[in-house]
């Protein structure tokens, strides 16, 4: 017996089932993909991130936003939760299905897990591309220090840099600020450390 089709949403239909769910899902390319839940190290990392951009802004007028903030590419055919997203200037959203969507993020950060690195790395990376307020992509290892930060060129290639150092300082030119290496770890117990590896 063969295998059975793959069902295809729309976004319309993928909104309708978003706002009834118990839980978040992704939307890319008309397939819907359940978030799953996260380490302790993935937790942490996220939130040293999030305070470091806040520290970072003062009271600049920027803004980042944490993994419940849904941003759209639409060119893209995608909805996902960005682990954080960050932007100077006017945020644009889209309110017409709640919770509201982001449409203008200039840097995202993914936080890489075993199970969703492959789509971070590859699908959903295509169509982060195609927003085309996003300059930055910022892939963060979670079970220890490396840092890829992807920068979008003047005629629209990018350009890949990797940090491992704690001294190393990922420069995020759109939002007029730099975050170490020893600021996105601060504190974060690695799985090696926790399970005795």
């Amino acid at each position: 017996m063969g295998a059975l089709p793959k069902r295809y949403f729309t976004p319309e239909e993928y909104l309708t089932l978003e706002v009834k769910a118990e839980y978040k899902s992704q939307y890319v390319g008309g397939e819907i993909y359940a978030m799953a839940g996260v380490e302790p190290w993935h937790i942490e990392i996220v939130d040293n991130i999030t305070k470091a951009l806040g520290a970072a802004f003062g009271e600049r007028p920027c803004k980042s936003y944490s993994t419940d903030m849904r941003v759209r590419s639409k060119a893209g055919g995608l909805y996902t939760y960005p682990d954080v997203s960050a932007l100077c200037g006017k945020p644009k959203f889209d309110f017409s299905m709640r919770p509201s969507t982001l449409l203008n993020p200039q840097v995202i950060f993914e936080v890489l897990s075993p199970s969703t690195e492959a789509l971070d790395r590859g699908d959903k990376f295509s169509r982060y591309r195609k927003l085309e307020s996003l300059t930055d992509y910022i892939l963060v290892t979670s079970e220890f220090m490396r840092v890829e930060h992807f920068i979008r060129q003047d005629g629209g290639d990018w350009n890949l840099t990797e940090y491992s150092q704690p001294d190393d300082k990922v420069v995020l030119r759109p939002l007029d600020c730099e975050l170490s290496l020893a600021s996105i770890y601060r504190r974060v117990e690695f799985p090696s450390d926790l399970l005795g590896e």
